[in-house]
């Protein structure tokens, strides 16, 4: 994590941020840019925040390609980036990079990742106590519609049974409560790395019919609702039951009630049953050292901590 004096050192030093985030365009204005996403391939803000801060600096970062072929460059400075969506597990190390855009009048949404599962899950993950204080502090000063809580995935096991799972996600929410106007719940896809991942950690999971997983769904999202957050489902439509609502991750929808300004950005599906809007990751995968056993995004996290070690954060690209 980068020191504050490195952030301030790139950006206006800005130690007062009392006001909630708004942005103050002509009302005229239509933001027609791009939206970055940083990154569901990685935790940018938790261990990234320092080469994040420095290209954002640059103006512009090289992203290496996950499926083959040339890095290629990503720009972004203010004219080309309509705002940033971070995916994070701990935003502490980034608050001086959120502090230097609110102030820089620059839009931004953290998609939060809590789900508090055990250290057999989760090795590395911060404790929820300690987040929980960072993410008020984030909506004291920019508002609720900054931050969108994931509760993702659901995983069910021989410890995380279903009753298990409603009682544990009705504390999470009490203590939740007032942080995010929304919650995106998804169920676990054992792809090929998590199978690896959870073998190799002696853990097994239970993989329930379509029909037990949605109205686990179902219950969670009804939980959900009163607690005050309006449950939203990412990209699993067959397990779609009410009161539950189709997600959008990357939402222009929310960008346009964050300024007041209206944002043009078309759909640009990741999978089926995808809303997001278009948008460009600049992460890359491997670099995270969270340890959640079920994630996708990482073969080995003794390979992940090597990684961000020797990474330069002077570099181009992660």
């Amino acid at each position: 994590a980068p020191h504050p004096s490195t952030c301030k050192r790139v950006y206006t030093e800005n130690t007062n941020i009392a006001a909630k985030m708004t942005l103050e365009p002509p009302k005229s204005a239509t933001f027609t840019g791009m939206i970055i996403s940083a990154s569901y391939r990685t935790d940018i803000p938790a261990f990234h925040a320092d080469w994040f801060a420095r290209r954002l600096a640059a103006g512009f970062c090289q992203v290496r390609n996950p499926y083959g072929g040339k890095p290629y460059r990503v720009d972004l400075s203010v004219d080309a980036v309509d705002g940033f969506v971070f995916w994070t597990r701990n935003p502490r190390p980034f608050l001086p990079v959120l502090d230097g855009l609110a102030a820089a009048g620059r839009r931004f949404v953290l998609q939060v990742t809590v789900t508090g599962y055990p250290r057999a899950w989760e090795a590395a993950t911060p404790k929820v106590a300690a987040v929980l204080p960072v993410l008020r502090r984030l909506v004291d000063n920019y508002g609720p519609e900054v931050l969108v809580w994931r509760y993702d995935p659901v995983i069910l096991g021989p410890v995380l049974s279903p009753d298990w799972q409603r009682r544990h996600f009705a504390r999470l929410a009490a203590g939740m409560a007032g942080l995010s106007n929304e919650v995106v719940f998804s169920f676990a896809q054992m792809y090929v790395k998590t199978r690896r991942n959870m073998a190799r950690a002696g853990l097994s999971w239970i993989d329930p019919t379509a029909a037990e997983k949605a109205a686990l769904l179902a219950d969670l999202a009804t939980l959900a609702q009163a607690h005050g957050f309006a449950p939203r489902l990412c990209s699993q439509s067959d397990l779609m039951r009410p009161p539950l609502r189709p997600a959008r991750c990357i939402d222009a929808q929310r960008f346009e009630r964050l300024s007041g300004t209206p944002m043009i950005a078309r759909s640009k599906a990741n999978r089926p049953g995808c809303l997001c809007a278009e948008s460009r990751d600049i992460g890359a995968y491997d670099s995270c050292a969270h340890g959640c056993h079920y994630c996708y995004a990482v073969r080995d996290r003794q390979r992940a901590k090597q990684a961000i070690a020797g990474h330069d954060p002077g570099a181009d690209m992660l």
